[in-house]
């Protein structure tokens, strides 16, 4: 049995371990497409919560998943990490947080997780993959066998080997991505893949080369934890604004359109990686759009 849980999906219990916060974007900065004068009608449900209209900052939480699936532990996305180098983003760089204070008090360890699932390798998903050891980086959960996209991992490898990438690329590929696939922790999927008997990857490209959303299938219930496929509520309504750090911004709204379409057409309760409380909802068509209405 978890404590601390949030929801549950079916006979699931899930619970919420959150990182830390990045609070340095606007909707302005993040979203290229924006348009302050269509968001106006969407302030009565965005404000104050994911949307200051003043400042034009939205809230985005760093969290992670924490599943109970029969025996098994398993934990999606591990954000941001401690002590790590990231050279250009502050926000990121050398954090001291109470992550696994947190995981902790869910009452698990690390030793605790069997499967860590990864939906996708940027820096703020994979931070706590690994911790510091004697000067090394080794496995956070030395038990999990970390499942990643195969396509993920090969996109991974060559930015951070592109002497043209940012220097925080190679950063995030030394310290927490190689380290895994070193110790003999990573197991590579392509295409849709099962796991645990109710778990589904599925690929959804776009924001990165390789992202999967994560389908939760429990006693006729179903989520999906869809990673960076969302960043903000403002998505729903505006599916086709990407962010600025999508890969291929055409293919990242056309994975987000998919997804809206599959929530709202098998009332699958949506878990993303970045809302603010209450964190999850249920999407519903809205004339040719959609819309939220936020809970479990």
């Amino acid at each position: 049995m978890l404590r601390n849980v949030v929801g549950k999906v079916g006979n699931i219990e899930i619970c919420r371990i959150l990182d830390s916060y990045l609070l340095g974007e606007t909707m302005q900065s993040w979203f290229p497409d924006f348009n302050r004068e269509a968001v106006r009608a969407h302030e009565h449900w965005l404000c104050p919560t994911h949307y200051n209209p003043e400042s034009g900052h939205f809230a985005m939480p760093v969290h992670s998943w924490l599943l109970r699936v029969g025996s098994y532990n398993v934990l999606i996305d591990t954000c941001m990490g401690n002590h790590k180098s990231r050279p250009g983003i502050g926000e990121m760089h050398m954090l001291e947080n109470r992550y696994l204070e947190r995981m902790a008090d869910c009452g698990v360890s690390p030793e605790d997780i069997d499967f860590v699932l990864c939906t996708h390798l940027h820096v703020d998903h994979v931070g706590w993959n690994t911790r510091l050891a004697n000067g090394r980086w080794v496995p956070t959960f030395p038990n999990a066998k970390y499942v990643i996209s195969r396509t993920e991992f090969e996109a991974a490898k060559e930015e951070a080997a592109n002497p043209g990438s940012p220097p925080f690329l190679k950063a995030v590929f030394e310290d927490s991505i190689f380290p895994i696939v070193e110790a003999g922790n990573a197991y590579f999927v392509d295409d849709v893949q099962e796991f645990v008997d109710c778990l589904t990857l599925r690929p959804a490209p776009g924001h990165s080369p390789g992202h999967v959303r994560i389908e939760l299938n429990s006693q006729g219930e179903r989520g999906v934890f869809s990673g960076d496929i969302m960043h903000s509520p403002v998505q729903v309504p505006f599916w086709n604004w990407s962010s600025r750090v999508c890969w291929d911004k055409a293919m990242s709204a056309k994975s987000r359109r998919e997804l809206l379409e599959f929530c709202a057409s098998e009332n699958v309760l949506l878990l993303p990686a970045h809302f603010e409380t209450p964190y999850v909802g249920r999407i519903k068509r809205s004339g040719e759009s959609f819309a939220i209405d936020f809970g479990w």
